[in-house]
């Protein structure tokens, strides 16, 4: 039973070792942005959230009010069919646009760096995998097991890369 306990108590220290690193790997990329990708993560991060779409009401609406006379004591500066407002919102939206594309393409980065880095992970512990049942392999020869089936064997054979991504763009068909 403190088997049990120990071997449940070592997997959450695992895990919480894991969750660490990746939260620091994610801490690291927040710290390292540049002023301009901090600028449009920060823009990009208002203009997704409900404060933006309230004060975009707020502020069309009163612009519109003021321009149809519905606001009284403040004199029409931007009459129907309101060109100030369609140019502003033009602009704005030429703006908006270019700093959320900034936004997704650092986020489209990090991604790919994730990917990256699972790729990586995946094929060493595919290679670890593959050394674990050659050892097994030769264990079970010296102690005079036989072998389980052909598929072991197979699966102890070093994996050539290339080779699986050739067959794999030859079996997915193009879209």
């Amino acid at each position: 039973m403190g088997s049990e306990w120990e071997e449940s108590n070592s997997a959450s220290e695992a895990i919480r070792q894991n969750i660490e690193s990746v939260a620091k790997l994610e801490e690291d990329s927040i710290r390292n942005r540049t002023l301009p990708e901090r600028i449009a993560d920060a823009i990009g991060g208002f203009a997704g959230s409900l404060k933006f779409v309230v004060l975009h009401i707020a502020v069309y609406g009163f612009w519109i009010g003021v321009n149809i006379h519905a606001v009284q004591g403040i004199p029409q500066f931007d009459p129907f069919p309101f060109p100030l407002l369609n140019m502003s919102v033009s602009i704005e939206a030429i703006f908006l646009a270019t700093f959320v594309l900034i936004k997704q393409n650092r986020m489209s980065r990090r991604a790919d760096q994730r990917a990256h880095l699972d790729l990586q992970i995946n094929l060493l512990a595919e290679r670890e995998m593959t050394l674990v049942l050659q050892l097994l392999e030769r264990i079970a020869k010296q102690l005079g097991v036989p072998h389980a089936s052909e598929e072991i064997q197979d699966l102890a054979k070093q994996t050539s890369v290339e080779a699986v991504v050739t067959e794999l763009l030859d079996k997915i068909p193009d879209q």
